[in-house]
C-alpha cells in the first residue's frame, strides 16, 4: 500500500514561484530589461524542464526562443510567438499572461523565485533517478553486478548537481590570482602551491602537482613507470622529497593519497616501497643474498622505513580490471571519507570501459581517458595516470629510440586530454647504449608536454636495485653527472644510495657472500627490467 501510495505522489513543484519567475520576466520588458531574468535563469541552470506545469513551462519556451532570437521581448511579442507556434491556447490565452504580470508583486525577488524552482526541479530528478535505480536493481535481464549498479547510481545522482554552471565572477578570480601571487612571495623561493613530486628537478619544471591536472607518466614495458609514480606517491603522502628531508614548499605535510593498482597488487607495492625506502635490495632479501651483519643494518632500516610509511596516508586499491565509471566511484567516495590529495592510476590500458567495449579499443580508450580527466576536474586534485607506450619509437631508426608524444598508445586523446606528459626511458635499455658506462645508472623524463609551463628533458638517476629514482644535477651543475661526496647534501645528495654505488660495490663480495654472488648480482643489476 505505501508503494502505491508514494506512487499517487505529486512531484515536488511549487506553482507561485514558477509564475513569479514568468511573472517577473514581463514586470523587466516593461522596465526595457526582459533579458536580467533570464540571463539568471540561464546561470542557474534553469531549462523549460524545470518547470513543473505544463502552460508555464511552454511560456518559458517561448520566452527563451524570443530571447534567443534577437527579438525585443515583451507582452505582445510573447502572444504572437504563441499564436504563430500554436501554443497560445494551450497556455491558457491572453489572460493567463495578464495574470502572471498582476500577481507576481516585484521583479527584484526573481532569484529567489528561481533558486525555489531549481531545488524542486532538483528534487524531482532524485525521484526519477532514484525509481531508474529501484528498476535496475529488481530487472534480471539486466546486469546484476552490484558493484556497477552501484557505479552507474552514483554517476547519475551525481550528475543532477552537475548540470548548474559555477559562476565565478571577474572581480573574485583576479583577486584570487593576485592573492595567490603574494602568498608565493611571501613564501619565497622553493615554493609552490602545487604538491611537490620530491624531486627537485622535476618540481623546478613543473613548479608542483596542480589542482585538477591530469597527469600522464608513459614509457615502454619494464623502464619503471610504476616505480616513477610509486615514489612520488611515496613523497606526497610522507612530505618528504626522495632524500627523506621535509618537503620545502609545504613544510613536511603529508597529503593524503590513493593508488589504484590494476597490475600490482597490495603487498607487492609495499614490499617495494618499504625495500626502496629503506635502500634495501628485496633481490638479495629473497634469495638470501646477505650476511649476517648485512641483515641486522638491513633490519632496522627496514623497520624504521615500514613504521614511516605505516603513518603516511597512503590507500591501495588493487581491484584489477575496474570499469571506469567503477573507478570514478570509488575515487568519489575515498575523497569523501579520506580527503584525498591525489590519486595514481596504474595503468591506463588495463581500465575497461562497458559503453564503448563493443566500439574498438581506440575509442573505448578516449572515453576512458576523458573520463579520468572529468575526474580530475570533478575531486579538484592532480590525477597521475600511467600509460603505455607503443613500439613506433624503436621503428623509426633513431638510434636513441626516444620516444615522442605520438607514441602514446591506442589513442590521441591521451595527448589531448593531458595536462602533463611525461615520457620516462632508460638509455642502458637500448640497444645502441647498453654498453655505455656513462650512462650506467641514467634515466631521463620528457616533459613533452606541459599545458601551463615549462617542457624540456630532466636527467635522473635509476637504482635498479632498489627499483627508485632519484635526482641527478644537469651536466652544467655537475659534469660528472651526479654528485661528488663533498657535494653531498640535502639539496643535492643523490638519492637511492649512499656515498658509494651500491650497484657497483655489489662486484666486492661482503662478509659471508661468495665471489660468485656478488657477481651474479651485479650482472643482474646492471640495467635489470623493472615495470
Amino acid at each position: 500500500m505505501a508503494d502505491i501510495a508514494d506512487t499517487l505522489k505529486t512531484p515536488p513543484h511549487s506553482v507561485e514561484a514558477e509564475r513569479g519567475i514568468l511573472g517577473a520576466v514581463l514586470l523587466d520588458t516593461q522596465l526595457g530589461d526582459a533579458a536580467r531574468v533570464l540571463d539568471l535563469c540561464q546561470t542557474s541552470g534553469l531549462t523549460d524542464e524545470s518547470f513543473y506545469v505544463p502552460q508555464n513551462r511552454l511560456l518559458y519556451q517561448a520566452m527563451a526562443e524570443i530571447n534567443g532570437s534577437g527579438t525585443q521581448l515583451d507582452a505582445i511579442t510573447l502572444v504572437e510567438r504563441l499564436r504563430a507556434t500554436a501554443r497560445f491556447d494551450a497556455v491558457g490565452g491572453l489572460a493567463y499572461i495578464q495574470q502572471l504580470i498582476d500577481t507576481t508583486p516585484s521583479a527584484a525577488h526573481a532569484e529567489y523565485y528561481i533558486d525555489i524552482v531549481r531545488q524542486k526541479h532538483q528534487l524531482r530528478k532524485m525521484i526519477s533517478c532514484s525509481q531508474k535505480i529501484a528498476a535496475a536493481c529488481y530487472d534480471d535481464t539486466q546486469n546484476s553486478n552490484a558493484d556497477i549498479l552501484l557505479g552507474e547510481a552514483e554517476k547519475d545522482i551525481f550528475e543532477i548537481g552537475g548540470t548548474a554552471s559555477v559562476r565565478t565572477d571577474w572581480k573574485s578570480a583576479v583577486d584570487a590570482t593576485l592573492f595567490k601571487i603574494e602568498n608565493i612571495f611571501d613564501r619565497g623561493a622553493g615554493t609552490f602551491d602545487g604538491l611537490a613530486t620530491g624531486f627537485r628537478y622535476i618540481d623546478e619544471k613543473l613548479m608542483g602537482l596542480k589542482p585538477a591536472e591530469m597527469i600522464v607518466i608513459a614509457a615502454r614495458p619494464s623502464v619503471g613507470k610504476t616505480s616513477f609514480a610509486m615514489n612520488i606517491a611515496e613523497c606526497v603522502a610522507t612530505g618528504t622529497n626522495i632524500n627523506g628531508f621535509p618537503n620545502k614548499s609545504d613544510n613536511g605535510k603529508k597529503h593524503p593519497v590513493l593508488i589504484f593498482s590494476l597490475e600490482m597488487d597490495t603487498l607487492s607495492l609495499a614490499n617495494r616501497m618499504i625495500c626502496g625506502r629503506a635502500q634495501v635490495s628485496s633481490w638479495r632479501i629473497a634469495r638470501d643474498l646477505m650476511s649476517p651483519s648485512e641483515k641486522a643494518d638491513a633490519s632496522g632500516r627496514l623497520f624504521k622505513a615500514a613504521n614511516e610509511l605505516k603513518q603516511s596516508p597512503i590507500f591501495i586499491d588493487d581491484a584489477s580490471g575496474l570499469d571506469i565509471a567503477d573507478l570514478r566511484s570509488r575515487a568519489r567516495r575515498m575523497k569523501k571519507q579520506h580527503g584525498i590529495e591525489l590519486i595514481v592510476i596504474d595503468y591506463l590500458q588495463l581500465c575497461n570501459c562497458r559503453e564503448f567495449a563493443k566500439q574498438g579499443r581506440q575509442l573505448e580508450t578516449s572515453r576512458i581517458s576523458g573520463q579520468i580527466k572529468s575526474m580530475a576536474k570533478e575531486l579538484q586534485i592532480p590525477l597521475i595516470v600511467l600509460s603505455q607506450l607503443s613500439r613506433a619509437n624503436e621503428q623509426r631508426g633513431d638510434k636513441y629510440e626516444k620516444p615522442k608524444l605520438s607514441d602514446l598508445r591506442d589513442s590521441g586523446a591521451i595527448e589531448q586530454d593531458a595536462d602533463i606528459v611525461m615520457l620516462l626511458r632508460r638509455p642502458r635499455m637500448i640497444q645502441a647504449q647498453k654498453d655505455d658506462d656513462s650512462l650506467k645508472n641514467a634515466a631521463f623524463v620528457d616533459i613533452a608536454k606541459h599545458r601551463n609551463g615549462e617542457t624540456g628533458e630532466v636527467e635522473m638517476t635509476f637504482h635498479g636495485e632498489y627499483t627508485r629514482f632519484g635526482d641527478r644535477a644537469p651536466e652544467s651543475k655537475n659534469t660528472s653527472g651526479g654528485n661528488s661526496v663533498d657535494d653531498i647534501s640535502e639539496d643535492s645528495i643523490s638519492q637511492g644510495s649512499s656515498i658509494d654505488d651500491p650497484v657497483a660495490d655489489a662486484a666486492t663480495p661482503p662478509p659471508g657472500e661468495t665471489y660468485s654472488q656478488a657477481t651474479f648480482a651485479d650482472a643482474y643489476f646492471d640495467g635489470t627490467d623493472v615495470p
